[in-house]
C-alpha cells in the first residue's frame, strides 16, 4: 500500500496548525515548512477544510486553523479522507474488469487488511504525533519567540 502526496502533505499540514494553535497559519508558511509546493498545498487545503479538520479564513490576513482539538483529530479519519475514494487494487474500483472477480478470494482478504490498517490508526490522534515532540516544534513553530532550549513538555508545565 502506498500513500498519496496529498495524504502526506494533510498531515504535515494538520501537525503545523497544531504545533501553532493560537494562530492563523497562512499556506505560504506551511508550504515552506512542509517543502511543498502551494499550489498542490492549495487543494489539500481546500480538502481538509471540506472535510471538517481545519477552519478557513479567506482574506488578507487569511489562513486556517484546526477545526477541533489536536487530541480530537484521528489520523485514521485524516486517511480516510484523502484516500477512500482511491482502490487499493482493481477489486475494490467500481468499474472492475478482472474476469476472476466472482470466484477469487483474495480481494476479501485484501479488504480485511486495509480495514485493519485504517483501523490502528483510528486510535492514533494528531496530538500524539505533537504533544512533547520538541523536534517537530523546533521544525514547524512560526513563533519565533518560543524557547527551544526549554522542553516542549516543561513549557506547558510552566503555563499550567
Amino acid at each position: 500500500m502506498r500513500l498519496t502526496t496529498r495524504t502526506n502533505l494533510a498531515l504535515r499540514t494538520l501537525m503545523v496548525c497544531a504545533v501553532n494553535p493560537d494562530r492563523i497559519v497562512r499556506k505560504s508558511d506551511v508550504a515552506t515548512l512542509i517543502n511543498a509546493s502551494e499550489n498542490h498545498l492549495a487543494q489539500v487545503v481546500n480538502q481538509l477544510g471540506q472535510a471538517g479538520f481545519i477552519n478557513t479564513l479567506r482574506g488578507r490576513h487569511g489562513g486556517f486553523s484546526l477545526a477541533h482539538p489536536a487530541a480530537d483529530i484521528s489520523v485514521g479519519a485524516v486517511f480516510r479522507a484523502f484516500e477512500a475514494d482511491l482502490p487499493l487494487i482493481e477489486c475494490f474500483s467500481a468499474d472492475n474488469t478482472c474476469p476472476l472477480k466472482e470466484v477469487c478470494r483474495m480481494a476479501g482478504h485484501l479488504r480485511a487488511a486495509v480495514d485493519a490498517f485504517y483501523s490502528s490508526l483510528d486510535a492514533v490522534r494528531l496530538g500524539d504525533l505533537v504533544d512533547c515532540n520538541d523536534g517537530l516544534e523546533a521544525l514547524l513553530s512560526l513563533d519565533p519567540r518560543i524557547n527551544l532550549q526549554a522542553p516542549a513538555c516543561s513549557r506547558l508545565r510552566e503555563v499550567a
